[in-house]
């Protein structure tokens, strides 16, 4: 039971097919002139366009980029780029890694963190007062948090940014698919993966607006060595795919995710997090008090459940989640799920009864104390 979606989602039968006859039809040169060539061209124009419709913009505003890391790289440093004399950039608390290491590489120093409160949603007076600051180059605020799935309210957080000048770039990897794009931000960045789409690569897009200067070798464009059309095809219809049901789907995880925090969040010494209803429809994360992360993590997986724990963004997923500790949760012995459409009743039946058996075990393995 694969209930670790989260940033890797299984691929289905059509988008399987996607990809397939993308390498079938896209394996010329998209860049060059002759009729095979101007065939992947198609391919792509077809996958941008698709990309473009989702979201509500222009395909022209669209680019494919070779991960959604490597967009949100990209977009950080030229929109910083393009700032110049103003050398800050403001973050929330909760920003995945590659946002941080991105920011304080380009920057030449860490970020400005704005704090969040315990639900996850950023603080909007210290985000105002962050950048009001002139040295502020950028802001970096997700749309929903990949952890905990907790929705920004982005219509105030971009109010706040224009009103003071700051481009807003929006990381909106872990929402794209499974609740409506945001409407307000200069630059996004999106993961297929995530969808249901294939790994390998990434979307990002930018409003016709936003300023932004190459801050790479001259002549490399947002995706160095070309885009994969068979990797673009399959992309555009997964996120189609999804869309075609996302509403019967959303409803449907989010009736499962409820179950998942009413039933695990009754148990002793079970605290579960994010906001309870801003919340995406497929994404909860609970905190086991005296439960070591990879022991469960372990005990879960012999029993055939995947889920993930610790940070959801670092390059060792044991490691202690920084999001739960921004919003002042216990940061170990976490269990972080996210659903994909193929999860049914009856595997979230089995995960809470697994649960229910195997957590108290672990305590009596290591000695936890229980109450009398």
């Amino acid at each position: 039971m694969f209930l670790d979606a989260g940033g890797s989602a299984p691929l289905t039968p059509r988008v399987r097919d996607a990809l397939a006859a993308g390498f079938a039809d896209g394996w010329a040169d998209p860049a060059r002139v002759h009729a095979e060539s101007r065939r992947a061209r198609a391919l792509v124009d077809g996958a941008r366009e698709g990309v473009a419709d989702a979201i509500g913009v222009s395909a022209s505003d669209i680019h494919f980029v070779p991960s959604a890391i490597a967009g949100i790289d990209r977009l950080v440093a030229s929109i910083w780029s393009a700032r110049r004399g103003r050398d800050e950039i403001v973050v929330s608390a909760i920003e995945r890694d590659a946002v941080l290491h991105a920011s304080s590489y380009i920057a030449r120093r860490e970020p400005r963190e704005v704090p969040v409160d315990s639900l996850g949603h950023v603080d909007l007076p210290a985000l105002e007062q962050a950048l009001g600051d002139p040295g502020v180059a950028l802001a970096a605020i997700q749309h929903a948090n990949h952890e905990i799935g907790t929705v920004q309210d982005l219509d105030a957080v971009h109010a706040i940014a224009a009103e003071r000048g700051v481009p807003l770039i929006v990381d909106a990897t872990a929402s794209v698919g499974h609740i409506a794009a945001p409407d307000h931000w200069d630059a996004i960045a999106l993961n297929p993966a995530d969808w249901g789409g294939p790994a390998g690569i990434g979307v990002i897009g930018l409003r016709p607006r936003t300023r932004w200067l190459p801050a790479w070798p001259e002549g490399d464009d947002w995706a160095p060595g070309g885009v994969s059309v068979p990797l673009a095809l399959a992309s555009a219809v997964a996120l189609q795919e999804r869309l075609e049901l996302a509403e019967e789907t959303a409803a449907r995880l989010a009736e499962l995710v409820h179950r998942i925090r009413a039933d695990v969040g009754a148990m002793e010494g079970i605290d579960v997090v994010g906001d309870p209803e801003h919340r995406l429809p497929h994404v909860v994360t609970f905190s086991c008090l005296y439960i070591d992360g990879e022991a469960l993590l372990t005990r879960l997986d012999r029993e055939g459940i995947a889920v993930g724990s610790g940070s959801a963004c670092t390059t060792s997923t044991l490691e202690p989640s920084r999001v739960l500790g921004a919003i002042g949760a216990l940061t170990h012995g976490n269990v972080r799920i996210a659903l994909h459409p193929g999860i049914t009743d009856a595997d979230i039946d089995r995960f809470i009864a697994t649960i229910a058996r195997v957590v108290p075990q672990l305590r009596a393995e290591a000695g936890a104390p229980t109450r009398g």
